[in-house]
Formats: structure tokens, sequence, C-alpha cells
């Protein structure tokens, strides 16, 4: 069981010739609803993958709530732990024809006392895979560090100061962050990190792959794979939901890794943070073709 503790989104994606300066106005090329979420992307990447995914965010009580926890169900995501008591937040995503982005986005309502019960939920199923998003650090590292039975995975995106990031590291079997934010909050010790922390931390570069620092200190590198991007939106949370499908079924980090950058690169094929999320066998079979989608 993996459990997705994070954002559920309804993206609005604003295709654009080029990203607006300040103080400039360009005309939109189009413009489209998707479902979205930090969390809710990781969740569905993860159950195409055959995981027993379980999306546990805040939505509302409003049809649009309802129509978007309906397409996660879809998507064998199971929604009972989700909550009804706030808002589906609003994204909205700038994308432009080479597939590069920038998003606007809301604060959710999950909480540290929503957090707090997803934890005991999870302790009370007997433990399982958690995973969380820097947004909710530090203060969630307490929570996590008085429950044993979780295994967690922290996507740092959203971790705002070396604070948080501390934080998240403290109490992470597995973390995953961007080169450039990685830069900024650790600085070049990625390595020496992963091991004071006894964790795997997982340093992402888009096209430029990965690299991955693990407790023993150890360092291991794979690539990007080559595909025509139209859209990298939600990218990141298809590695992330990959690469925790992987290692619920066993698979060793770096083996995960691989797997997970062949699903990202073929999510960006397609518009949309979920479009393009492949299945199990469509990753399979690139990796079995040597490279051919």
């Amino acid at each position: 069981m993996i459990v997705f503790c994070g954002y559920g989104n309804s993206d609005l994606t604003v295709n654009v010739p080029a990203l607006p300066g300040p103080g400039s106005r360009v005309q939109a090329l189009g413009i489209r609803r998707h479902d979205g979420g930090m969390g809710a992307n990781a969740a569905t990447a993860a159950a195409r993958m055959g995981a027993d995914a379980r999306f546990a965010g805040v939505v509302g009580p409003d049809l649009l709530s309802t129509a978007f926890l309906d397409g996660l169900g879809a998507q064998g995501v199971d929604v009972a732990w989700t909550s009804r008591r706030g808002h589906l937040t609003t994204a909205v995503i700038l994308v432009t024809p080479d597939g590069e982005r920038s998003v606007i986005s809301q604060d959710d309502d999950v909480t540290e006392e929503h957090v707090a019960e997803v934890v005991r939920s999870l302790s009370r199923a007997g433990g399982g895979w958690l995973y969380l998003d820097g947004y909710r650090f530090p203060w969630a590292a307490p929570l996590l560090a008085g429950a044993p039975a979780l295994r967690t995975v922290v996507d740092m995106d959203g971790c705002e100061s070396a604070e948080a990031a501390e934080a998240a590291l403290s109490v992470a079997e597995h973390a995953i962050i961007g080169r450039t934010q990685a830069e900024r909050l650790i600085g070049q010790g990625a390595g020496a990190a992963a091991v004071s922390h006894r964790t795997h931390l997982l340093v992402t570069d888009g096209a430029h792959g990965w690299r991955l620092h693990t407790p023993a200190g150890d360092t291991l590198a794979g690539a990007a794979i080559d595909v025509r991007v139209q859209d990298a939106t939600g990218a990141g949370d298809c590695f992330v939901g990959c690469y925790l499908a992987e290692l619920e079924r066993g698979a060793e980090p770096v083996d995960a890794a691989r797997f997970a950058a062949v699903a990202a690169g073929l999510s960006c094929t397609a518009p949309g943070a979920r479009a393009g999320l492949p299945d199990r066998a469509a990753v399979a079979g690139y990796l079995a073709g040597g490279g051919t989608p």
C-alpha cells in the first residue's frame, strides 16, 4: 500500500507562445482544464504501474471535487482516505511550444491535523509507504518520527528553507529533489546529506538525467530518455509515483530510478499532467526495445 498525502488540483493549462515577462501581454494559443496536483498525479502514476495507490489529500464537497475523485478512481486510485472538508485548489499552468512551463498554484487544506490522522490510519492498517511533499515540512517531521511502521518518501519540491529540507531528510527513507533546489538548500553536500541522514537522496535534473546518493556513500547516475516534449507538466510527479511503485514491488532504488526516468520521459509526450502517463507495459516495452517508444 502506498498512501499519497498531498496536493490535488484542478489545473487550468494555458498554452502561450512564450512565458510573459513583467508588464507584458501574450495571446493564449489554447486553454484547457485538466485534473492535477503533485500528490494526485503521483498516485495516478503509481496506480498505472499496478501499485495499490491511495490518495489522502483534501478536496471539497462540491461537484468539481466529486468529478476529480471519480477521475482518480477510474485510474485505479483508492480515494477512501481523501477528506472532503476543504476545497479543491486551482493551479494555472503556462506552457510554451517547447513544453516548458510556469505554475501558479494555491495552498491546499492538508493541515498538520490531517497528516496526523493519515499517519494514524496507515499505522492502524499495519503500515506501508507514505508520500508527502516538501510543503509539509518542517512541521510534519515529528509526526513521522513517532511512526516506525511507515516507510516515508518525500518529494522535496515545496521545501522553502534549509530548515525544511533538513527536517524532511531526517525522516525520509527516500527523498527526491530537483538539482536547482538541491543546490540552493543542500549545496554541494548531497552525498554527505544522504550518509548523515541514512536516506536515499535522488537528485533529478530534467533532460540531464538523475543522480542517486545512497546511505552507504555511493553515487549512481542515469540518463533521461530522448522524446519529443509536448508538455513537461507532472513529469516530476510521474517520476516519484513510478519510483515508489517500483520500490513497493521490491526493486533496488537504482533500478527504480531507471524505470521511473523512462516513465517520466514518456509522460511528456502528451498535454496535461496525466494524459501521457504510461502504464507498466509501455515502460517495459520501451526498455525491451532498447529505447524505442
